[in-house]
């Protein structure tokens, strides 16, 4: 059904005042506004001057969204917001003419988009400012933002409009400020260390390299249905097999789960992968890359007390945990490795899992892991070398019979890397996919047989990591859901009358 919308005095005063706008002939929503600086620029330039100063300086050019509009007698004290900061726009009526200043400031609402030009100067209070000449309209705001000083408090209405979200709410728009650096930063960690960063397919015919529920689609052209990648690794290590030796992507998956505090359907995971290494070099290397992303956070965000206080938390070297070891301390529970499955099954259903009954060892083992051990690990912790049962895609251990190569980084609950060392014997890991198939769908590998040809050609001993970007964000600032450092997220759709809407 479509929605029909009625508007509210507000919006009808201020169409009102964009007619008034078009029959004077002035365009409200202009083509351009060439020759503007950052508000931030001008502020600078009047740092430190004494109050009512106006330093011999060419005129200046803003532009930027009026948060604040206040009248006092012959002056007006506009407020201009833009990406960089707040600026201070004074007219006066000697500037404009009597006239000229009345109509000027009647037809300026909270929330339109101007463009000022003038002189910098510091007003009696000391407040950076331009002395205003001009005012051209660059969009007039139909809708009123929301209330100053309490921005938009509706979650759902944070999540199905998140442009209100950010203009109305400055702390929103530094969040994910911080979280598009952190993403450029985690970019020059892995070229500074030879990584070449490449992009695989997002449509693939089999979705592996996880346990998640696929979604899917259909290619008219291929003639066939196709599924929404869930993980990054297969079609990275393909390229291993063909020469690459170290290769990272950034990049959107998709899991057909639900939207919450720590899940997303859609999230942005970052995989890397290098030739010749094994999971030790990547565990020194994890510690390097948080510790230097913790500093540019603290850096980039010191108005957020956990943002300061992460350059202390991520310093290495971090503690370390055996996977099977602290499992049976935590839980009481002995032999873990040799438990039947289904003696595992009861001593999850005993702490709370709800998988189904036919699930494997491997995931009886990782939910008793998240009950006893995950709630404990606050600080960045290792665990390492898990049963073989939980990870098809790990090396055998070495040295440790019935266990993995594998690692996963831990802090505040979030896991911030899953690293192996990966399985490079094709054989195995047709054996390893193949003990999958009888498992429930979403707890299952999907069997990718072009993959196992792959590694029919020979891949080098390899490592490999895979972290939610989302989620190390999420861990370095202290955010407590992912709803908050997704700028877009899929929402249900709206209810009908006298129903119930939920994220």
């Amino acid at each position: 059904m479509e929605e029909v919308r009625t508007e509210h005095r507000l919006e009808r005063e201020r169409r009102e005042k964009l007619r008034a706008l078009r029959e004077r002939g002035i365009e409200p929503y202009p083509w351009e506004f060439p020759g503007r600086v950052p508000t931030s620029e001008v502020v600078a330039q009047l740092q430190g001057l004494p109050p009512d100063s106006a330093p011999s300086s060419p005129p200046r050019r803003v532009a930027g969204r009026l948060t604040s509009v206040r009248v006092h007698g012959k002056t007006a004290f506009l407020d201009v917001e833009d990406f960089s900061g707040k600026l201070q726009l004074l007219l006066r009526v000697e500037e404009f003419g009597e006239e000229r200043y009345r109509s000027l400031l009647s037809e300026l609402d909270s929330g339109d988009l101007v463009g000022a030009d003038g002189a910098p100067v510091t007003s009696r209070r000391g407040e950076p400012s331009i002395r205003v000449t001009s005012v051209t309209m660059l969009a007039k705001a139909i809708h009123p933002p929301p209330e100053k000083f309490h921005g938009l408090q509706d979650p759902e209405a944070r999540l199905r409009q998140r442009y209100v979200d950010l203009l109305s709410s400055p702390e929103s728009r530094t969040r994910f400020t911080v979280r598009s650096l952190l993403v450029r930063e985690m970019r020059a960690t892995f070229d500074s260390a030879g990584f070449l960063e490449v992009e695989t397919p997002v449509l693939v015919p089999v979705a592996s390299g996880a346990t998640a529920q696929p979604f899917t689609t259909r290619s008219n052209y291929l003639a066939s249905e196709l599924q929404l990648r869930i993980a990054l690794e297969l079609s990275l290590k393909r390229l291993l097999v063909g020469g690459f030796e170290k290769v990272y992507e950034i990049g959107h998956v998709f899991r057909n789960e639900d939207l919450d505090s720590t899940h997303s359907p859609e999230f942005t995971m970052l995989e890397a992968y290098w030739a010749y290494a094994d999971y030790r070099d990547l565990r020194a290397f994890l510690e390097r890359m948080y510790a230097r992303l913790a500093g540019k956070v603290a850096e980039w965000w010191p108005e957020s007390p956990t943002a300061r206080e992460a350059p202390e938390l991520f310093r290495p070297p971090y503690a370390t945990l055996d996977f099977v070891d602290e499992l049976e301390r935590r839980s009481g529970l002995a032999g873990v490795l040799e438990m039947p499955r289904e003696e595992l099954r009861k001593h999850a259903r005993a702490a709370g899992a709800t998988v189904p009954e036919d699930s494997s060892s491997g995931t009886f083992l990782d939910k008793l892991f998240d009950h006893y051990v995950l709630p404990h690990l606050e600080r960045p912790t290792f665990v390492m070398d898990h049963p073989t049962s939980t990870t098809p895609l790990a090396k055998r251990h070495r040295s440790k019979p019935g266990r993995v190569e594998r690692f996963e980084l831990f802090c505040r609950g979030f896991e911030l890397g899953n690293a192996y060392t990966e399985l490079n014997d094709p054989d195995e890991q047709e054996q390893r996919f193949r003990e999958q198939l009888h498992q429930r769908g979403e707890e299952a590998y999907a069997y990718d047989a072009d993959f196992v040809e792959a590694l029919r050609y020979g891949m080098p001993p390899t490592t490999g990591v895979g972290f939610g970007v989302d989620r190390a964000m999420m861990a370095l600032t202290g955010i407590s859901s992912i709803k908050d450092v997704i700028l877009f997220l899929p929402t249900r759709a709206r209810a009908e009358p006298g129903e119930r809407s939920l994220p």
